[in-house]
């Protein structure tokens, strides 16, 4: 802080690191306490409760998703995915951008309902980015007749208007056994 001293000169002077700017009442001192505790535990205990609604949600997305593809339903397995020009999904060293590019594909790979056989997720991890963001990662495996392709993914997932979507999918597929 600056001051002038007794002879007019400009001197700086260092304020305490701790000031107390008005003395508070005992009981305002209480309350205040008090209010913050209540504040506190309630965003506390708020939070976990948000977040195994969230986590249940984007489960729920993901079985959707399944329960479409076991019924021979790609559209239905597409609902998962965000409607967008800015959907990307990459896969075999390919990436595709766009809800109806990525549709497209599935329809072209997946054209009978022997091809699209039965398909499992399993070891479903999620992590919360934030209050609408979510990374997913797990395994895929498609049980068909001749064979059982499988694999491992991992999405991004947005929560939008209509719900939680997935935005960013990379898909990989094992390499056949030998």
């Amino acid at each position: 802080m600056l001051k002038l001293d007794a002879a007019g000169h400009l001197v700086y002077k260092r304020l305490p690191s701790l000031q107390m700017i008005s003395p508070v009442s005992l009981g305002r001192a209480r309350w205040i306490a008090i209010t913050s505790c209540i504040f506190i535990a309630i965003t506390v205990f708020a939070a976990p409760k948000q977040t195994a609604n969230t986590l249940t949600q984007i489960r729920s997305v993901l079985q959707a998703q399944q329960d479409g593809w076991n019924r021979g339903d790609i559209d239905g397995f597409m609902n998962g995915y965000a409607r967008s020009a800015s959907t990307v999904f990459i896969s075999e060293d390919t990436i595709r951008r766009g809800w109806q590019t990525v549709r497209d594909r599935y329809r072209k790979k997946y054209s009978s309902r022997a091809k699209m056989g039965t398909l499992t997720f399993s070891d479903l991890e999620i992590t919360l980015l934030s209050s609408d963001s979510a990374v997913a990662s797990g395994r895929w495996k498609l049980k068909r007749a001749n064979d059982q392709p499988h694999g491992r993914f991992t999405l991004i997932l947005k929560r939008l208007p209509e719900g939680w979507r997935i935005v960013h999918d990379h898909t990989s597929a094992a390499s056949p056994p030998k």
